[in-house]
């Protein structure tokens, strides 16, 4: 009964998305039309539909419904995010646009313009949202009343395992229960007495277990180091079963990285990065840096063209500064900056090397005899970096993220986890722009660097483009 009631349910759920995506159709329609005053509310109700046009309308409802199934969201979602349902919900709304886009032009749908389009997007999104966030608390509150609970079975009693169960009925609205732990004996069971779990069974009692006690899902918190055999093993009963599993990774004891799994070709991957996260929140990154980065080309440039004209007449040589940097997973690029130094600075420096007043492999004097006096002004006001939203445009660069280093200063990286600032794009600012800038210490630096990237969100960097204005101003570090 359960699994039928589940299975009704699901097709319920799915009824709902296409009586919604029907909706957001009418709507959509109807506000294109009272938007032109061609139609009211009453003759656009007594519109006859002709029957070609209904036939196509149910093919790509049809479609539609094939988009949100591919995009995984009938699949269970008591463990995750709600913010990763939605994304997905994002994502299969657009590809359901792009679809009935695709059909205007092959049959001709006069109503589907661009505007008609954006307006079923954003219409058949929110309502997709709320209607997820309805059905999420309904279900929630439906398991506080102790139904459509979820029996889990926890292998392994490790620290890992505890702390995980005890995460999981932290969150009664899930809808789990704990029947218990299996394990082998070990040195560890007394202390896993104190836990307040109990043992049901041992690794070779799993078979006989799973036939006669109710099992849902079972959770694998074994090492898969020494257990791997038993994992497998109990891994494969799981699945000649039908029993739902899933496995709390601990392969490599990594501290930072993210994982989740993939599919390719039949070969199931668990991929691990610390980088910044993908997903939408770094596409809207990217187009906000090419926004931005574009709109303050065309505002700010006469005030370019003007200091390109004052260094030009003031020093010789070219306006621009060019030179090779270190960015993105250690891929070299060409990075263009004002130039502030007289000709010949680049290979002067080997002669005044000894002065530097900085820690690390990074050189910095604050009265650099190869800085012209235009070139001192551009510094301090940080205008010799304008160049660089060229670079934001090519994709070389973001608007924020670590400073991207020059060949010879990366060369002197001593430690390997300062690398892990290369994982990001490089930028214009950063919290080590709005934090001193040449008066912090080389490790300090880096430290910041990796505290960009463990707590990156659309947000901070936000916060960091805000503050980056008065840090400029007071010129504070800057050399």
């Amino acid at each position: 009964m359960g699994i039928m009631r589940r299975q009704i349910l699901l097709n319920a759920f799915k009824l709902l998305d296409v009586t919604i995506l029907m909706g957001a159709f009418g709507v959509a329609a109807l506000l294109l039309l009272r938007a032109s005053h061609s139609v009211s509310f009453a003759e656009f109700f007594a519109m006859r539909v002709k029957v070609v046009n209904f036939l196509i309308f149910c093919g790509l409802l049809v479609l539609w419904h094939l988009v949100f199934c591919s995009c995984g969201l009938y699949a269970s979602r008591r463990l995750s995010r709600r913010s990763a349902e939605i994304e997905d919900l994002l994502k299969a709304t657009f590809f359901a646009t792009a679809l009935l886009g695709v059909g205007a032009v092959i049959f001709r749908i006069t109503m589907a313009t661009p505007t008609f389009l954006l307006l079923f997007w954003v219409v058949s999104s929110l309502l997709l949202i709320i209607s997820r966030v309805i059905v999420r608390t309904l279900l929630a509150q439906t398991r506080l009343r102790g139904r459509n609970l979820r029996h889990m079975l926890v292998v392994g009693t490790n620290a890992r395992a505890i702390t995980f169960a005890k995460s999981i009925q932290s969150r009664p609205e899930l809808g789990y229960r704990i029947i218990g732990f299996a394990d082998r004996d070990w040195d560890g069971l007394g202390q896993f007495g104190d836990s307040g779990y109990r043992v049901v069974c041992g690794l070779e009692d799993l078979p006989r277990f799973f036939r006669e006690s109710v099992v849902d899902e079972v959770l694998i918190a074994l090492p898969m180091r020494s257990f791997h055999d038993d994992a497998s093993r109990i891994a494969s009963l799981c699945e000649d079963q039908g029993i739902l599993f899933r496995v709390l990774p601990n392969l490599f004891d990594l501290k930072r990285s993210r994982h989740w799994s993939e599919e390719f070709e039949g070969h199931s991957l668990i991929t691990h990065h610390n980088g910044i996260s993908e997903g939408w929140p770094s596409v809207f990154k990217r187009v906000l840096d090419f926004v931005i980065a574009l709109a303050a080309l065309i505002i700010l440039a006469p005030g370019l063209l003007l200091t390109a004209a004052i260094i030009a007449l003031t020093s010789r040589g070219p306006v621009l500064f060019v030179q090779r940097r270190v960015g993105l997973y250690k891929r070299e690029f060409s990075i263009y900056k004002f130039r502030t130094m007289v000709m010949g600075a680049e290979q002067k420096l080997q002669e005044i090397e000894h002065l530097n007043e900085v820690t690390g492999p990074v050189f910095k004097i604050n009265n650099d005899p190869r800085i012209t006096p235009v070139g001192k002004f551009l510094r301090k006001t940080s205008i010799d970096e304008l160049p660089q939203l060229i670079n934001v445009l090519k994709g070389d660069m973001s608007l924020v993220g670590p400073r991207p280093l020059p060949i010879r200063d990366y060369a002197g990286f001593s430690e390997d986890w300062q690398r892990r600032r290369f994982s990001v794009r490089p930028g214009i600012t950063c919290l080590w722009q709005i934090s001193g800038r040449s008066a912090i210490p080389f490790e300090k630096w880096m430290e910041l660097d990796l505290q960009y990237i463990d707590k990156w969100s659309l947000w901070l960097d936000l916060q960091i483009l805000m503050r980056t204005i008065p840090a400029v101003l007071k010129g504070e570090g800057a050399a």
